[in-house]
């Protein structure tokens, strides 16, 4: 279970380095993750989510039995060690895997409203210039109608 958190973790964070910077990966990168938010998308992405933070708490009441037996015999021996050790490994992975994927859909969130407001601004660019060459050719018109 830790390799296959371990290679989550990795993805994800490659996910996020690919949507930070601008390369033609990461259109391609949102275009994917807007497809897999239509339809079930969202769902089962709640569902994998509710999963895995239903097994980070279950990691997490199990490090506290560990240390709670370790407290009322005083001494830890070393199967509780081992053990306390790799699921305090999983429940770091875990944790750090949901937040890596919080961050990577407020990235795509983020990113997705900046091209938007880009796009918005150069139509107002556009529109404000087609204004402003109708205006200087009703001026030039009066001029010659006064001429």
């Amino acid at each position: 279970m830790i390799s296959t958190l371990f290679s989550l973790v990795f993805a994800e964070m490659g996910v996020i380095l690919t949507l930070l910077f601008r390369s033609p990966l990461r259109k391609l990168l949102i275009v994917g993750i807007d497809q897999l938010k239509r339809g079930r998308g969202p769902l089962v992405a709640k569902t994998v989510a509710a999963t895995l933070l239903v097994v980070f708490s279950a990691v997490l009441y199990s490090v506290m039995e560990i240390r709670r037996r370790s407290m009322e015999s005083g001494v830890m021996n070393s199967t509780d060690e081992v053990l306390m050790a790799q699921r305090l490994l999983e429940a770091s992975l875990m944790g750090f895997s949901l937040f890596l994927a919080m961050m990577t859909d407020r990235l795509h969130y983020y990113i997705k409203e900046l091209y938007l407001v880009r796009k918005e601004l150069e139509e107002v660019k556009r529109s404000r210039k087609d204004c402003e060459g109708k205006k200087s050719r009703r001026a030039e018109d009066t001029e010659k109608n006064k001429s």
